[in-house]
């Protein structure tokens, strides 16, 4: 009661919108609730089917609620926004610049040298693209890792996407001004703004030494912190990390105590049993990148085991060079449906597994819990789909309809911390977006 009461009494600058005629899918359980959800500032203060209003008022101690907007749903969806659990916004550089190309080939012969050309103005302006290209997609948070932390920052601010960074760390040697920076970074975002927030990590296993491994794995003692990683993503990865070191990726790791408190790796295709024993004990997330690993002919992962031994499991988009869009429904589509294909098992991996995965699950490995289902008190980090399109029609089931025929047409509204950055086609006022795609080809233009 408390809460409601403050949340409704706050100063000046929050906005109430009271959303009805809606069906909502909480994420909470598979059922649909037809009724209304309410937000005040940042935050839901309601879901429910709607009747007993009166109850409602006398709970917040209140008369009436002036709405700065009520939204007809016209019984469109409400669900949780997704969350893209993996990806390297400024890469959006590289799309259809670098393609078809083995994984080594692409990173040594095309992505790395233009990225070493590049500074932290153009990652700012590369990302603001890559945060429209996720509105469309109904995404609402992102764990990201690219080459400068503070544009990144700023670009989704200036935005309003929320942002988990992780560190991209790598170096055989004289790394320990990179490291000094990394804990900079990990202090100053988790405390700076609230659509922020920062995670220990590193590039991969092949792209740092020993030494390096040893002291990222002190940091995260330091500060109980979890680890993230490109890990396991390649045969020819794991393959190197056995010849160096007698053992596989996550068993290196695990025994240099990089993921005493927890964390996960991005991709895990190529990983053994023994592998994922370390996962469940060390509580790690995989997160799973199906466009990225498909494109690149990296393998599929092993998602029905991952599942069947309790490993959470999220997905990600990988970046934009290696995927080559941002687009979370083709994510998921591919999750199920490259699974089937392994286990050849048409009942593989079902749609209501995958649409956690890309909601609850990469909230949970992001450590952003206040944004995985539409409850009172969560973060009003949600999206509307249009129901009212052919491939959403008939509605027999909405879970299923949403992995298996949904796509980003069908993202009718995402709004994140309270406001509405995408809407009916259009973005949010305060975007410039031609400028957005202005810079980006001017970029482009200037680095070739």
């Amino acid at each position: 009661m408390h809460f409601l009461q403050n949340m409704f009494k706050k100063g000046m600058g929050s906005m109430n919108y009271k959303f009805y005629n809606a069906r909502i899918l909480t994420m909470e359980r598979q059922d649909i609730i037809e009724g209304e959800l309410w937000v005040q500032g940042d935050r839901i203060v309601y879901v429910g089917d709607g009747k007993g209003v009166d109850a409602v008022y006398d709970k917040l101690s209140l008369d009436s609620i002036v709405w700065d907007r009520e939204i007809d749903c016209e019984g469109n969806l409400l669900m949780p926004g997704f969350k893209n659990a993996h990806t390297h916004s400024g890469m959006t550089l590289l799309r259809s610049y670098a393609d078809d190309l083995p994984l080594h080939d692409w990173l040594t012969k095309q992505v790395f040298p233009i990225e070493a050309k590049m500074d932290g103005e153009m990652i700012y302006h590369l990302t603001k693209l890559a945060i429209l290209e996720y509105l469309t997609s109904g995404i609402t948070a992102i764990f990201d890792m690219y080459l400068t932390p503070e544009t990144i920052a700023k670009a989704c601010v200036d935005m309003g996407m929320r942002c988990v960074q992780v560190s991209g760390l790598s170096g055989q040697e004289d790394f320990e001004d990179s490291l000094k920076k990394m804990e900079e970074q990990y202090l100053k975002f988790n405390n700076d703004d609230s659509l922020l927030s920062f995670c220990i990590g590193f590039h991969a296993e092949y792209t740092a030494c020993k030494e390096l491994l040893e002291s990222v794995a002190k940091m995260s003692h330091k500060y109980h912190a979890p680890v993230f990683t490109h890990l396991s993503e390649t045969k020819l990865e794991v393959e190197g990390c056995k010849e160096r070191y007698g053992m596989s990726p996550v068993k290196l790791l695990d025994s240099l105590g990089v993921f005493d408190y927890g964390g996960g790796g991005y991709h895990c295709v190529h990983v053994d049993d023994e592998d994922m024993e370390i996962f469940c004990r060390r509580n790690l997330s995989v997160v799973t990148n199906p466009g990225s690993n498909t494109k690149l002919a990296s393998g599929i992962a092993p998602i029905s085991d991952f599942l069947k031994k309790g490993i959470n499991v999220a997905i990600g988009t990988d970046g934009p060079a290696s995927n080559n869009c941002l687009d979370m429904f083709r994510e998921m589509f591919l999750v199920t449906g490259l699974a089937k294909l392994r286990e050849e098992d048409a009942s593989a991996v079902d749609a209501w597994e995958v649409l956690k995965m890309a909601t609850v699950n990469g909230s949970k490995a992001m450590g952003l819990p206040d944004t995985d289902v539409l409850a009172e008190g969560k973060l009003a980090d949600l999206i509307m789909i249009d129901l009212h399109q052919p491939n959403m029609q008939p509605i027999n089931n909405i879970p299923k309809n949403l992995v298996y025929s949904g796509s980003k047409q069908n993202v009718k509204m995402t709004m994140i911390q309270g406001k509405i950055l995408y809407e009916n086609g259009k973005f949010a006022d305060s975007y410039d977006v031609e400028q957005i795609y202005r810079k980006a080809n001017e970029i482009i233009g200037s680095l070739r």
